[in-house]
This record gives C-alpha cells, sequence and structure tokens, in this order.
C-alpha cells in the first residue's frame, strides 16, 4: 500500500445554510483555514452544531464550500465529485450492504474500478488479515458483532488505498468498552499503514488518545489546534479548558506582570502562576485549575470549605469552596492520606507552576 503520502488543506472555506424556521441564513463553517500534513492523525472535536462534520463533508466532497478552496497534495478538489477524490469515508452507520458478505463488502470499490479477480482477491485478503478479520470473508454482515461490522468498514475504505481516510463519527454506536478497545486498533492501523486520517469526533477522551493534532471547534469556527498535551495544559479560551477535561476557573485579579508569569489575587491572597494570556496589571482573569492538579492540605494559601467527598475506589472526589466558588478536586491513591468530611476546613493545595490563568 506504498504510495506517496497527502495531506489536505483547507484555504478560508464557509458553508452557508439557510435556517428552515427563520428562512435567515447562517454559517455552519466560517473562514476556516486548515494544514492537515501529510501521514498524521487529526481530530475535529466539538459540541453537536460546531462545524465539524460539515467540513469532513466537504473535504469528502458530499458538501461544496460556498467560499474559499480545499486541496488534497496540491491538487485544488472543489471541483471533483467524492468518487473522483483520493478519499475513503468510514461512516457512523457503517453503509454496509446488508446482501453482501464480508468479501463482497471489502471488494465493492475494486470491482467498480474493474481490477482482475486475482488482484481483488489479493488485495482483499491482505486487508482483511490488517484488520484482523479473516476467516470471516464468508459470513453476511447480519452475523457480526458492531465492533467486526466496523473493521468491516474499515476495510472497505483502506482496500482501495485512499490517500486521506475520514472518520465520521465511526464508534458512536459501540458500548463504552468496546469503543475503547475500536479506537486503539484504527490509531494502530493507521499507523501502520501511514495513512492521512481526519476523525470527527464530540468525544474528547476518544479524541485525546489518538490524535497527532485536535482541531477544536465551536459555532463553526476554529477555536484552537495543537496536540492533546498542548490544548489540556495551554488551552487558549475559556471554551477549550471547559471542553476538554474538567476544568476550575477562580475569578482573579493580576497585580503585576513579569515575563510569562503574573501575580495574581484570589479573594485577598496573593500568589504567582503562569500567565499564557498575556494578562496585563488590573485585568480580570480566570485562574484555571484542573481537579487532578489540585489537593486539600492542613496549610496553604486559599482556605475551603468541603461540600462533598466521596471515595471513588482510585480517588477521593471532593467539592469545595472557595470564596462564593466551587472547585472540585480529584485526589488520587487516597489510602495513606487524611480525608476530608463535608463541612471541614481545610486549604488549597497545588504547584502553582501547574496552573495557568486565561
Amino acid at each position: 500500500m506504498e504510495k506517496q503520502k497527502k495531506g489536505v488543506r483547507l484555504e478560508h472555506v464557509s458553508k452557508i445554510y439557510t435556517d428552515p424556521k427563520t428562512n435567515k441564513e447562517f454559517y455552519a463553517v466560517e473562514d476556516t483555514s486548515l494544514d492537515i500534513e501529510p501521514g498524521s492523525f487529526v481530530t475535529l472535536l466539538g459540541p453537536s452544531g460546531c462545524g465539524k462534520t460539515t467540513t469532513l463533508r466537504m473535504i469528502a466532497g458530499f458538501e461544496s464550500p460556498d467560499e474559499g478552496d480545499i486541496y488534497l497534495g496540491d491538487e485544488a478538489i472543489n471541483s471533483l465529485t467524492p468518487n473522483k477524490r483520493d478519499t475513503a469515508m468510514v461512516f457512523q452507520s457503517y453503509a454496509l450492504l446488508p446482501h453482501y458478505n464480508v468479501f463482497d463488502n471489502v471488494a465493492y470499490g475494486l470491482k467498480i474500478r474493474k481490477l482482475s479477480k486475482e488482484e481483488i482477491h489479493k488485495k482483499v485478503m491482505d486487508i482483511l488479515k490488517l484488520v484482523e478479520m479473516e476467516g470471516m470473508e464468508s459470513r453476511m454482515t447480519n452475523q457480526l458483532s458492531g465492533g467486526q461490522q466496523q473493521r468491516v468498514a474499515l476495510a472497505r475504505a483502506l482496500v482501495i488505498e485512499p490517500s486521506v481516510l475520514l472518520f465520521d463519527e465511526p464508534l458512536s454506536n459501540l458500548d463504552a468498552k468496546l469503543r475503547v478497545t475500536m479506537r486503539t486498533e484504527i490509531r494502530k492501523i493507521q499507523q501502520k499503514v501511514g495513512i492521512t486520517a481526519i476523525y470527527v469526533t464530540h468525544d474528547q477522551s476518544e479524541a485525546m488518545s489518538i490524535s497527532d493534532k485536535i482541531i477544536i471547534m465551536s459555532k463553526g469556527k476554529v477555536e484552537q489546534i495543537g496536540t492533546p498535551r498542548e490544548i489540556y495544559y495551554h488551552p487558549s479560551s475559556r471554551f477549550v479548558a471547559d471542553f476538554i477535561g474538567e476544568a476550575n476557573f477562580l475569578d482573579a485579579k493580576v497585580e503585576s506582570v513579569h515575563g510569562e508569569k503574573a501575580v495574581i489575587n484570589i479573594i485577598g491572597s496573593t500568589l504567582e502562576v503562569n500567565n499564557f494570556a498575556n494578562a496585563k496589571p488590573g485585568d480580570t482573569a480566570s485562574l484555571v485549575i484542573r481537579p487532578e492538579g489540585a489537593s486539600l492540605a492542613e496549610q496553604g494559601v486559599l482556605e475551603t470549605t468541603v461540600t462533598l467527598s466521596t471515595f471513588m475506589g482510585s480517588h477521593q472526589y471532593y467539592e469545595a469552596k472557595v470564596g462564593d466558588m466551587e472547585i472540585q478536586i480529584t485526589d488520587y491513591h487516597p489510602v495513606n492520606k487524611r480525608i476530608y468530611e463535608v463541612g471541614e476546613k481545610a486549604y488549597l493545595d497545588f504547584d502553582p507552576k501547574g496552573v495557568y490563568i486565561l
């Protein structure tokens, strides 16, 4: 399956729809520019209606952009129909042909391309081995589990050797445990084949676990692009911080700034933290603390009152008040630690280097 890898580029792409209720036009995707590197696994992530699926469908050719251009490698593909693009889509519904067996489902695209019987047989058997479905080629699709159907859909997309593989929420019909297994399998196969993959999901943990880069979208626009680690530790906005994982936001006042650090005041207490937001003295800001980045202690800077204390096995989960602000704390390995009960006073303990202001 060796062929030249191709990336995908969107230049100022917009898609405009008309609301059937109000008859007013709105941007489903607005002025979006992306540069997806060849061979990378990139996830479009965001809530329902953010524009991620519309973006994917424009790359696939099922929708046409109203503004801007889409490139596959160096080729402009706006005017090409889906079957003329060097892409393949794995759908949420699998879209398998129910009256065909596994072999014929996978071979379908090759037969349309009029390959010889020998070539079709070799390619299909090779790809079924890759997705761990060898020996099942004569089974009908209704005899397969959801995970097996997903593997067949993946094999059918891969066997035509596209430059870009597109995934439209492919795991949303599977149960939680199988989703974890299949997302790992999809990532392994993508890395083995070396194909460019663009994946759409609203599941944050799914995006974090499989992506080289995550593109977070909101209301038709790109909020932030980065590696999972960058997105998690350095979110560019409150929306991103809140959407990726859990986050606590404490209101603060910036007193002074020194390079990439800032001294802030929270309900009368001052501390120095990371200033990724380039806040200036006098600004009102939000201090972002991840629940696993904080714990309760006998001494500290910020006094809290525990409002919820729940043993979760691997961690003790707390909710506590800092002034009139509610925070969540995930304190791992609680076995040898003091457990604070509801109503107790404690101090919020965290490493100032691990928190930042927005």
